[in-house]
């Protein structure tokens, strides 16, 4: 029996990258996978059909995070076709670079929309069906930069930083109902990626960490099942920084 087989999975921003790495990672070991994508439909539905090819259910979605009815319709969806959602990982993200003095209301609003407030409304959408069934799989993101304190990046860091705060007051909760709650950071990753988020390049620049490499989705896919699966069971409330030995912090 593969390890979450009878579960179901829903992973936000999960049309390619990291998302789409940890969609198949968790349908190989069995779940059916709710696939979530802001506005990129034809993304979408072929990370479902690569998931359905593993030989599992996959409801392709399309909602924007930062929007609450949005989620819920999801979360609805999900539970009309699967009784409900019992792992989240939360991975929809924006990174943009705006200095300080020149940030809006707007930008700052628009950042944490969909890093802080998603993160919230995909978690409260879930909770209840965990609680119900006394098992819940929770997996957030944050990133170094967040720790760091990236120049340009205030309102994303902000952000990241109260992901970590978030998890670990639901890990405290939940914890004696079976529900883990855990934050993965990664460092460096070799995705597609807005390069108008990173105007100074320097993406692919390995000098500074120590195993020599990018890391994979892989990497962060393999993390991600290590969180959620039993072998983890005494972990809760927990960052994992992913990030092959850069120690900023």
């Amino acid at each position: 029996m593969k390890r979450l087989e009878g579960k179901t999975a829903l992973v936000t921003g999960s049309g390619r990258n990291i998302g789409r790495a940890i969609i198949l990672k968790l349908a190989a070991e069995g779940a059916n996978v709710v696939v979530n994508a802001r506005s990129n439909k034809e993304e979408a539905e072929s990370v479902a059909a690569e998931a359905r090819a593993l030989g599992v259910q996959a409801l392709p979605y399309i909602a924007d995070v930062s929007d609450h009815k949005q989620v819920n319709s999801m979360f609805a969806a999900a539970a009309e076709q699967f009784g409900g959602v019992d792992i989240l990982v939360s991975n929809a993200a924006i990174r943009p670079k705006t200095p300080f003095t020149e940030l809006t209301l707007e930008d700052w609003e628009y950042v944490r929309g969909v890093v802080l407030d998603g993160a919230f409304y995909c978690v409260h959408a879930a909770m209840p069906h965990m609680e119900k069934n006394e098992y819940g799989r929770v997996v957030f993101f944050t990133g170094d930069g967040a720790f760091v304190g990236s120049a340009t990046r205030a309102h994303v860091s902000a952000a990241k930083m109260g992901i970590i705060g978030l998890a670990r007051g639901l890990a405290s909760e939940f914890g004696p109902k079976n529900i883990r709650v855990n934050v993965i950071s990664p460092g460096r990753i070799d995705t597609t990626r807005d390069m108008s988020w990173y105007p100074e390049g320097g993406m692919q620049d390995t000098s500074n960490i120590p195993v020599r490499r990018l890391g994979t989705v892989d990497d962060i896919a393999a993390t991600a099942m290590f969180l959620i699966n039993d072998d983890c069971g005494f972990m809760t409330g927990q960052t994992l920084h992913v990030n092959g030995g850069t120690n900023f912090f």
